[in-house]
């Protein structure tokens, strides 16, 4: 049995009022060939398929012309859990159209979602998967009143693990004599895993006590999402994927790739394939000389850039830079101006465009000069926000 492993699309995102619909058209394209070329049969997207709650319409049809190109291929299995930027309602309402096309969608790991799917390989069944979503609170924590955080972070982490070991020992009911792997698949931030600043928690308030040495105790396999690191955690077989392109300049430099498995009854070997990049995002660091130099360097027109200015003269800086850019039909999506001290001064001062800021940072900063200490109402906020301005973008 060959499995790919991919996760994080993130269809939709607005890049600092960029679109990327075409990134992620030729990354589906690709990745179809991929399927394939390695005949794969068994495809898992481990959550955040689009990046936001209301996707735009054109996100939705690039999922649904991908889905619908893969069920005539070779791939036999496909299976979709959300993340936490996913909505429940958007991926459930065609779930038992595309589950006619052996599409398995599992939303929230709620009591009428049956997460435990078996996988057949030309009619012989070669695997059992224990389909888990991101898992929300209401999902795997009850809240009690007077509990301190300590107690809720236990409570949650205790409640995941729960939820693992279950769907573990009713898979292993199935298993009878044959000896077939028992993969599980995650959206969460797991103990000794890389982020980068594209991720956020999405436990508020929460930190997970859950490790490799947890899940490699029960799984053959397990294939995560929500970090857009390609990176293993603790062992060979429990790994990320990553996403399929860079979802912020921290990503700029790594590699994007997906995982391919291939197991042979329990026996397992893992291919992380390099994703072609569409798209080069570029971090340019240093004074204004240095930046011009950098600029002048640049082969690829179509890249986006970030400016990292370090100057004693940093608005003159900016103006010089966005001319030579605008000479060079370069696109400078981000100038940050570094802290600079003033020689006649030991005070340190910083200058903010508001060009390249995000509406959703300036959102957040007003919330923490507010004070506000609900961090679930808060979190609410932001994400009626984002959808919001997601609304305002579209139009």
């Amino acid at each position: 049995m060959k499995i790919l492993h991919t996760s994080d699309w993130h269809l939709g995102q607005s890049f600092m009022g960029q679109s990327r619909a075409e990134e992620h058209k030729k990354f589906l394209t690709w990745l179809l060939e991929v399927i394939k070329d390695k005949a794969i049969n068994l495809l898992i997207v481990a959550g955040d398929i689009f990046d936001t709650a209301t996707p735009p319409n054109y996100a939705l049809e690039l999922y649904y012309n991908f889905l619908t190109q893969l069920s005539s291929s070779s791939c036999e299995n496909i299976i979709i859990t959300a993340g936490n930027h996913d909505s429940i309602s958007t991926l459930k309402a065609p779930k038992q159209l595309l589950k006619a096309l052996n599409i398995h969608v599992i939303a929230s790991g709620d009591k009428d979602e049956d997460e435990i799917i078996e996988v057949f390989s030309q009619g012989k069944r070669s695997g059992i998967v224990c389909a888990v979503p991101y898992l929300r609170d209401y999902v795997v924590r009850k809240s009690k009143s007077a509990q301190t955080i300590n107690e809720k972070e236990e409570l949650l982490s205790l409640g995941i693990k729960e939820h693992y070991k279950t769907l573990y020992q009713e898979a292993s009911k199935l298993l009878h004599s044959d000896d077939i792997p028992i993969i599980a698949t995650g959206h969460l931030t797991t103990v000794g895993s890389t982020v980068s600043e594209s991720e956020r928690e999405i436990y508020i308030g929460s930190t997970l006590n859950i490790d490799s040495s947890f899940l490699g105790k029960y799984f053959d396999y397990v294939a995560l999402g929500h970090l857009h690191r390609n990176q293993k955690v603790g062992c060979e077989y429990i790994r990320y994927s990553g996403s399929p392109i860079p979802l912020s300049f921290s990503e700029a430099s790594s590699k994007k790739r997906v995982n391919i498995i291939t197991f042979n009854k329990k026996e397992m070997q893992v291919e992380e394939l390099d994703i072609p990049i569409y798209r080069k995002l570029l971090v340019i660091r240093g004074d204004v000389d240095t930046i011009l130099e950098e600029l002048n360097h640049i082969e690829d027109k179509e890249s986006w850039i970030e400016i990292n200015l370090n100057d004693e003269n940093p608005m003159h800086a900016n103006q010089i830079i966005r001319d030579k850019a605008s000479e060079l039909h370069l696109t400078i999506l981000a100038l940050k101006i570094d802290k600079v001290e003033n020689k006649a001064s030991t005070k340190i001062s910083e200058i903010i465009n508001l060009k390249d800021i995000e509406p959703l940072y300036l959102f957040e900063q007003s919330l923490e000069k507010d004070g506000l200490k609900d961090d679930d109402f808060k979190e609410k906020l932001i994400v009626k926000f984002k959808n919001i301005t997601q609304e305002v973008i579209d139009l």
